[in-house]
């Protein structure tokens, strides 16, 4: 099961989502990273469930606990570990339809696949595995600022069919986090809310946009061929549950537009560096970074849980109405997001390193 990632920060997660914890193994953090549990909990609290109204009511803190890898506040260089224990899982609100195949979830492939499949709450497949993945990403966060001042933040574009329309060059931190579905568009974040609560009080669910940029990131990242950076990014965010599609720059809306429209013309600053005048490369060229913002969008699904009558089969081939229960997120987007962070910041510091090892920079 590919249960690792990357090849010089490497991460492997571990757990299931009614299991005893999740948790996350790096290795290849290099030495004298000064980074404190409260940086990785800040990354955690933002993904966590029961932020508000409009997300799964399971209650866990997501404490995290780092195992191994730090001392006094600094990284070893060896392999860091952190655990998170599930505190309020309840297996026994799935037992009822334990044998049954839910619409668009994991259940029927898993058991294909693997002739067993772990049945509370998904399993493997929860999105409570990203627990892993959010906690790792906090430390390659980490390493990013401290090595190069790159900044990853990612935010809610587009919930069903209400859209942002704001810069991504415009987007904080601080507008982001300011509501609870981190659209830093404040009028269409309250209407995304609303549109969020009606569904989850009609037993639905929604899908959306996050988008993510990626600001002061050098020159040089990535290579060519089969290790694109965009590649990168897109099999990192494609990873998550409920991605369906990914899309860099202009993306699918550069297929309307000419190639004297579409392309990005080179200039230089003050400074005498080489700029692109525009940015529908969206940061990445040839597979490689040239200096500008890296700006990409995921897509996410709608809820595959909801609390509607769905018709499908057991594992014995036979008809049956399933009625789901259990707590999960009308809409997958508020939490998405420090998720694609991680994972944006998992590929970056990931191509840093082999930069550095490769070039010396």
């Amino acid at each position: 099961m590919g249960s690792t990632f990357g090849q010089l920060f490497r991460v492997t997660t571990f757990g299931e989502s009614h299991g005893g914890a999740v948790g996350v193994v790096i290795d290849g953090c290099p030495p004298r990273l000064p980074i404190a549990l409260e940086e990785i909990q800040r990354d955690l609290d933002r993904r966590r469930p029961g932020q508000s109204k409009i997300t799964t009511p399971r209650d866990e803190p997501d404490q995290a606990e780092i195992l191994s890898g730090l001392f006094e506040g600094q990284t070893l260089g060896t392999p860091i570990a952190v655990v998170v224990r599930n505190t309020d899982a309840r297996p026994s609100a799935y037992a009822d339809f334990k044998d049954i195949y839910r619409p668009s979830h994991a259940d029927y492939t898993y058991e294909a696949k693997y002739g067993i499949r772990n049945w509370q709450g998904g399993g493997r497949a929860s999105a409570r595995e990203t627990i892993g993945r959010v906690a790792a990403g906090a430390v390659a966060r980490k390493l990013l600022a401290v090595a190069a001042q790159i900044e990853v933040l990612a935010y809610v574009r587009r919930v069903h069919t209400l859209e942002a329309t704001i810069d991504p060059a415009q987007v904080s931190l601080a507008n982001v986090e300011a509501n609870i579905v981190r659209c830093p568009e404040p009028a269409t974040a309250d209407a995304m809310i609303a549109r969020i609560d009606e569904a989850r009080r009609a037993g639905d669910s929604l899908g959306g946009v996050v988008e993510c940029v990626c600001r002061r990131v050098p020159v040089g990242l990535g290579e060519p061929v089969f290790d694109k950076l965009e590649a990168d990014l897109a099999r990192a965010v494609m990873s998550l549950p409920a991605s369906k599609g990914f899309e860099i720059g202009s993306g699918f809306a550069g297929t309307l537009l000419t190639g004297i429209e579409h392309n990005d013309p080179f200039t230089v600053d003050d400074a005498r560096r080489v700029r692109t005048a525009t940015n529908r490369s969206g940061g990445i060229q040839g597979g490689i970074s040239n200096g500008e913002d890296i700006v990409f969008r995921v897509a996410f699904k709608p809820t595959a849980t909801i609390a509607q009558a769905q018709q499908s089969v057991d594992r014995s081939g036979q008809s049956v109405t399933l009625e789901a229960r259990g707590r999960h997120d009308p809409c997958v987007l508020p939490r998405a997001v420090p998720m694609v962070e991680a994972m944006a910041c998992l590929v970056l510091a990931d191509h840093y390193l082999r930069q550095r090892a490769q070039c010396g920079a």
